[in-house]
């Protein structure tokens, strides 16, 4: 997950070094989007069911789990 967001983030550094400001943004976009919405349903999942184990395995099972 984290070195997806690193290369993400290398290749708008490398569009914005050609000067290709909208694959930069589509990228950024693309790359920074994910991150927030899955912030943000950790927050609810967390505050809903914090004691589920089964559900922190669907987690781990969904790539989420780096961020529990």
């Amino acid at each position: 997950f984290m070195s997806e967001t690193a290369a993400a983030l290398c290749l708008s550094a490398g569009y914005r070094d050609t000067g290709d400001r909208m694959w930069q943004t589509l990228t950024l976009f693309f790359a920074l989007l994910p991150c927030a919405l899955v912030q943000l349903s950790l927050v609810f999942i967390h505050r809903d069911v914090s004691r589920d184990r089964p559900l922190v395995l669907l987690l781990h099972l969904l790539q989420l789990g780096p961020l529990v």
